[in-house]
């Protein structure tokens, strides 16, 4: 395939805010957009918004591309013509919608799925890890939760099967935790507090539970801000501890400052408990390397819009793999329709994927991979 016209465009996400999106041919992809990101993360675009769409829109790239390595030369002349250190300063949105779309095109020519174009023998179904209950940033009642999400991770090795049991806990947990609505990433927001959501969720059989606890946004001047308590690091590894025996939790993420890797490192690991970077890791070798040299962590989420170079993406997959770190490949709070992130998962071979529960924007992903599994 010889890359040439690049078409960019603005969209909006399912927050109603702006994002990118591209097309190549009759292929398009889009980037998604966070709410709550970390300070390590990618900036999502190049100067601006703007700068983005029209640079694409006026640059003939004139790249052959047949298969995914092929990627390193688009990224080679990104950082050649705009003379950069690195292709991801092109901006992690831009940079992962022009990759994606790039290997859809690539897909449709060579009429295969788009998990082919990654890896043609990938046979592995990722769990899927659903936002249930929302709380801190991504709600908008005064009286949410400190935890972000709270989360339901199906067993089944079946995507269709998970499909069907996460939908119906998900409307199941209406009358349980006394919502009224759902936040920006279809979760029931709710009034209880994180003890009494992780109780209800704890009674449901089929499936494990966790949480994204989102500590650096609650984390001041060195201590974990709650509604009715403020905790030191000490007492917040405690508390996390506590929380992960008394509620058998399998996935734990965020619990701690992005920055405290020797905290993470006391929080409880084993092959039954999940210790998880985000904010810790954003989607980057160096910080992913630094976490698996403090031994602060066995599992990652890997945003792939968070570092933008699906290059680098395969990287970090790979790195995770051979030092036995499980990976979450995640969406974010403001989605778009595109369902690519399926794809992704089941190429690279993530042991989960997160992407909500519910709307449109969610299931679009949890749907893709019931379409893989028809055709395995």
């Amino acid at each position: 395939m010889q890359l040439k016209e690049v078409r960019a465009r603005k969209i909006k996400d399912s927050r109603g805010e702006p994002t990118i999106e591209i097309s190549i041919g009759k292929s398009t992809a889009s980037s998604p957009s966070g709410k709550s990101t970390g300070k390590y993360e990618t900036p999502s675009f190049r100067k601006s918004f703007d700068w983005n769409i029209k640079y694409l829109n006026k640059e003939r790239f004139d790249i052959p591309i047949n298969s995914f390595d092929d990627l390193k030369k688009l990224e080679f002349s990104i950082k050649k013509k705009l003379k950069l250190d690195d292709a991801k300063q092109f901006g992690a949105n831009a940079l992962f919608a022009l990759e994606c779309a790039i290997l859809k095109s690539l897909a449709a020519e060579q009429k295969k799925e788009l998990w082919q174009i990654i890896n043609p023998r990938a046979k592995k179904f990722p769990l899927p890890v659903g936002n249930a209950v929302g709380g801190g940033l991504h709600s908008h009642n005064k009286e949410a939760p400190t935890f972000q999400e709270f989360l339901i991770i199906p067993q089944s090795k079946s995507p269709k099967q998970n499909f069907i049991l996460m939908k119906n806990i998900h409307a199941n947990l209406k009358s349980k935790v006394k919502v009224g609505s759902k936040n920006d990433e279809g979760a029931w927001q709710t009034s209880l507090n994180n003890e009494e959501i992780l109780e209800v969720l704890s009674k449901f059989k089929g499936i494990r539970i966790g949480i994204d606890a989102a500590a650096s946004a609650f984390h001041k001047n060195s201590e974990y801000i709650y509604k009715n308590k403020t905790l030191n690091r000490q007492t917040q590894i405690h508390y996390i501890n506590a929380l992960i025996k008394k509620y058998d939790l399998l996935y734990c993420e965020d619990p701690l400052d992005e920055e405290d890797f020797m905290g993470f490192r006391k929080i409880k690991h084993s092959s039954n408990n999940l210790v998880v970077g985000d904010d810790l890791t954003a989607t980057h070798i160096s910080r992913l390397k630094k976490a698996i040299r403090l031994k602060a962590i066995n599992a990652m989420i890997v945003k792939p819009n968070q570092n933008g170079s699906l290059v680098e993406l395969k990287e970090v997959m790979a790195v995770c793999k051979k030092n036995n770190i499980e990976t979450i490949i995640s969406h974010r709070s403001g989605e778009t329709m595109d369902n690519a992130l399926a794809d992704l998962a089941f190429g690279f071979g993530a042991d989960f994927i997160k992407c909500g529960i519910a709307t449109k924007w969610r299931e679009a992903k949890l749907k893709r991979l019931i379409e893989i599994e028809k055709t395995i």
